[in-house]
């Protein structure tokens, strides 16, 4: 957030953002060359104006009923049936095409800020009622809070700074859907998918198919669903892939590398043990960051946030965790981070990076940066629909899924270009001026471009006193 900048001037200034043919949603959807075409027919049009009515339309209506209202007469309802749910286009091409525009915006962003790029694994819910839409069922909803009728997919997203887009999302089957294999069928489920993977094999499939088609990041991210999965964190480490993963405090770990053997047997009664056994007593790590001095914290500056300075007390331990499998423990680096707050907030991260490796600022930096798959999930669903589909099969599923992820990267890059006279223009600000320019008259684009710069003035005044005034 920048400082002392809520000069007026500075908010009179009206230029345009899509000036730029970088800028040009035609141009964007035109880079992805033919990964919609089928046979000798491209759909690159229907592409355009699926993207068109994704930005025109509100929260919770873009479905193809009020695409055909908003959009152009000349594409029918049939048509955009057609495109999103008969059409065979290959969704996982353009997820690809996503993810490499993603990567080069990244790597422009890491040049201009310095900071590292992150690659942050999550899980989002889409509600929806009845039996037959695929993949749904009872399960919990984080965006509900509660467990619900909803559809899961496990999702990727990169990440630098406050630029942060999805590039790929699957489709969570739980296992009453695998066991009825003519609901799969019914749904146009492709046999080779009809088999039970949970969300963390879901998320390693992902992270080394990103890593197959020369995607670069710097650490992984993830929550405590992923963290704690042993299958997920040792495939990590089977790849050389350095992450940062939250875990739960009710974890335990050894605070010196255990030996591990079949105990002796005790008394002439009762079998033989054959389980192996540490030779020394695990901790949790809620017990441990209970006994912590405060000599064992230091305090960080993460960034600069609307509310001043995020700074957090850290404290980072070399720690063997052991999943109960395999014969010996795995040594991580346990990462604690505790809000300034007077009820702080406590959260626990394992590492597969070394003490050495890197500081207590750069761990708790990583572990504070999985936000941004949030702030991804909020401009995905709110501004582009991501939830707001009413289709029922697979293929018709991750057509929206990968126009949606194909808008966002967009929206992004455009975000970026701009924001040396915009800085403080969000997603939803890009998506109306990108529509203003598209279908309004000039007076009426100059108007919103006005209207946004009053938002951002108050918006800047109200950040610039949460910060010492800079001296000149």
């Amino acid at each position: 957030m920048a400082q002392g900048l809520s000069d007026k001037k500075k908010f009179e200034k009206i230029p345009y953002i899509v000036d730029k043919q970088i800028n040009s949603l035609l141009g964007h959807v035109k880079s992805y060359g033919n990964s919609f075409v089928v046979y000798t027919f491209n759909n690159q049009h229907m592409a355009y104006h699926y993207a068109v009515n994704l930005l025109r339309c509100q929260k919770d209506h873009t479905n193809m009923e009020r695409m055909v209202e908003h959009g152009n007469e000349e594409i029918a309802y049939h048509q955009y049936h057609q495109f999103l749910s008969e059409s065979k286009w290959d969704y996982v091409e353009v997820n690809n095409k996503t993810a490499l525009h993603a990567n080069n915006l990244m790597l422009k962003c890491k040049a201009k800020s310095g900071s590292p790029t992150g690659l942050i694994i999550d899980e989002s819910a889409h509600l929806k009622k009845g039996k037959m839409s695929v993949g749904v069922g009872r399960q919990y909803a984080g965006v509900a809070g509660k467990v619900d009728t909803c559809q899961v997919s496990v999702y990727a997203s990169l990440c630098n700074e406050d630029i942060t887009t999805i590039i790929d999302s699957v489709l969570f089957l739980p296992q009453d859907w695998i066991d009825d294999k003519k609901r799969c069928e019914k749904a146009g489920i492709p046999k080779e998918h009809i088999s039970f993977k949970t969300k963390p094999q879901l998320a390693l499939e992902i992270i080394k198919a990103k890593v197959k088609l020369g995607v670069e990041f710097d650490w992984i991210g993830g929550d405590g669903l992923y963290g704690h999965n042993s299958d997920l964190t040792n495939g990590l480490d089977d790849e050389g892939l350095f992450y940062v993963l939250d875990c739960h405090k009710s974890e335990t770990v050894f605070m010196s590398e255990p030996s591990f053997s079949i105990p002796e047997k005790k008394g002439k009664r009762g079998r033989n043990p054959t389980a192996v056994k540490p030779d020394i007593e695990a901790v949790k790590l809620e017990t441990y960051c209970q006994s912590l001095a405060l000599t064992d914290w230091e305090e960080v500056t993460i960034r600069k946030t609307a509310k001043g300075w995020k700074k957090v007390n850290v404290h980072i331990a070399q720690v063997w965790h052991w999943d109960g499998v395999e014969t010996k423990a795995r040594k991580r680096t346990l990462v604690i981070t505790k809000t300034k707050e007077q009820n702080p907030k406590v959260k626990y991260s394992f590492s597969n990076g070394s003490t050495e490796d890197y500081s207590a600022k750069e761990y708790a930096y990583f572990q504070c940066n999985r936000y941004w798959v949030e702030r991804s999930f909020d401009d995905a669903k709110n501004e582009l629909g991501l939830s707001g589909y009413q289709v029922r099969k697979w293929t018709a599923w991750h057509h929206h899924q990968a126009l949606v992820l194909m808008a966002c990267v967009y929206l992004q890059q455009v975000k970026f270009e701009n924001k040396q006279e915009y800085e403080l223009m969000s997603v939803r600000d890009t998506r109306i001026l990108i529509i203003a320019h598209l279908f309004t008259d000039p007076n009426t684009t100059n108007k919103l471009y006005k209207q946004m710069n009053i938002r951002h003035y108050a918006r800047q005044k109200d950040i610039d006193r949460h910060y010492e005034k800079p001296e000149y």
